[in-house]
């Protein structure tokens, strides 16, 4: 996710230090007063926050992943998810800021998600697209918490849309996809066992015709 531009760099003034007959000769040098932020300006700066917590989060989270210590591992997945937990609140600041941000409501989605709490990922993603229908990080994102619901003809009908809209974003949900199933093969929990096997052999399919398509879609370079 790209930043937003906030507009005018904040200008913090302190107090100036050293005797009073050098204030007079610094004040001609001084900066101009701090321009009052809008609402937009601010919910950027909301947002770009946000957007930090969210890639600490993410890196601390591919850290725990990949850690075969159980004690390291549980103690970097709490830190992730504290820093996931703090974009929250900047993402729902920006939003309040700035209920038309949508890319903020997207991004809260992401972080309600990583935080295991769908429900409200749900919402936010809802809301980005209330605003943007056509925002695919939101669609795709959304299906990925449509999974974790057991919501899986919403999965088919978001990569059904990505598949012809955002070729990318469709195959990053189908690796989603794919992880989910192996996942659950594992740990089946409470999933419908024919709904499970009808939907991977859904993926399976989806997934060979993308690679067909996705050949024929290479630009062909005979008689070069």
């Amino acid at each position: 996710m790209t930043k937003l531009a906030v507009g005018p760099a904040l200008v913090i003034t302190g107090i100036l230090l050293g005797p009073p007959a050098l204030w007079a000769s610094r004040s001609s040098s001084l900066p101009p007063p701090a321009q009052k932020q809008t609402p937009e300006q601010d919910a950027a700066r909301y947002f770009n926050d946000g957007l930090e917590y969210t890639e600490k989060g993410d890196k601390l989270g591919k850290e725990a992943a990949a850690e075969t210590d159980a004690t390291k591992k549980d103690k970097l997945t709490k830190k992730s998810l504290d820093k996931y937990s703090d974009a929250v609140g900047k993402f729902t600041d920006a939003t309040k800021k700035n209920p038309k941000l949508f890319q903020a409501w997207g991004s809260l989605g992401y972080a309600y998600r990583k935080t295991g709490k769908y429900t409200d990922a749900l919402v936010a993603y809802n809301k980005a697209l209330e605003i943007e229908p056509g925002y695919t990080p939101a669609i795709e994102y959304r299906a990925e918490a449509f999974l974790e619901l057991d919501r899986l003809d919403d999965v088919k009908d978001a990569y059904m849309f990505l598949f012809r809209n955002d070729r990318p974003r469709a195959n990053e949900l189908d690796a989603a996809i794919e992880t989910w199933i192996q996942k659950r093969k594992a740990q089946p929990g409470s999933s419908d066992p024919a709904a499970f096997e009808s939907f991977s052999k859904w993926a399976a399919e989806r997934r060979q015709l993308a690679s067909q398509t996705s050949s024929l879609l290479q630009p062909s370079h005979a008689g070069w």
